[in-house]
């Protein structure tokens, strides 16, 4: 972990937290109680802690805004309020955005286009990006050690479904951005599959093999067709 300490501007990144706690004022974490804000705090300490300068730690608070609240408008005001450099960072972690009325594209088209983007994203993005799925991760494994397998009924895949995503965005990262990050993101999501499988099971080990490999081709041929149309 870097001991790389970078200046801040405090009452900016006061702001940003005044502002992200408004926006998600409402919104708890999946499957439980906790106020939102606890994910967002999470993500923008593990941006400092790696690293991070006064935008990646302020668009670490704000990453999820225009997803969750309130779609491109929310995103201009994040533009307005707190700089281009910000506002490009929340983007690039955004996989899709709150439209009112509107549907989001099927699960596997935004997982794809999101991995698909990490390949040409900025640093910046790719940092604020792995620690949001660092602490997400981490969030799952202690969850799971609490409550088992329910803890994959918050989403909206299957079990098999959810680790596959975790276990690819992983490995996308090492390839990224490799370093201490990725790596820790690496050995949780390892973790995670290993600790989740059922003992003495072989036909469960057999199912996850066979989802890993069907996403696999799926996302793999939708990254090849967004190759060729750039």
């Amino acid at each position: 972990m870097t001991t790389h300490k970078p200046r801040f501007d405090m009452e900016l990144f006061s702001s940003a937290l005044t502002y992200a706690t408004h926006l998600h004022a409402q919104q708890t974490r999946k499957g439980s109680d906790l106020p939102y804000i606890s994910h967002l705090l999470g993500v923008a300490s593990i941006t400092m802690e790696y690293g991070g300068g006064e935008d990646e730690c302020i668009a670490a608070l704000l990453h999820d805004a225009a997803e969750d609240q309130g779609g491109k408008p929310t995103l201009e005001a994040i533009r307005m309020k707190f700089g281009e450099h910000v506002a490009h960072i929340v983007e690039g972690c955004t996989d899709a955005y709150a439209e009112a009325g509107a549907k989001k594209p099927a699960w596997e088209k935004r997982k794809a286009g999101y991995i698909a983007d990490l390949q040409d994203a900025s640093e910046s993005v790719r940092l604020v990006s792995a620690a949001d799925k660092l602490h997400n991760a981490r969030a799952v494994l202690a969850d799971y050690r609490e409550h088992g397998d329910k803890v994959f009924d918050r989403f909206k895949k299957s079990k098999d479904e959810t680790l596959w995503y975790y276990r690819r965005l992983a490995n996308t990262f090492r390839e990224v951005l490799p370093g201490h990050l990725s790596e820790e993101l690496h050995r949780t999501v390892n973790t995670l599959e290993k600790e989740s499988t059922p003992k003495n099971n072989p036909q469960a080990m057999n199912t996850r093999k066979s989802v890993y490999a069907k996403l696999d081709v799926a996302i793999d041929k939708i990254l090849a067709k967004k190759a060729v149309q750039q």
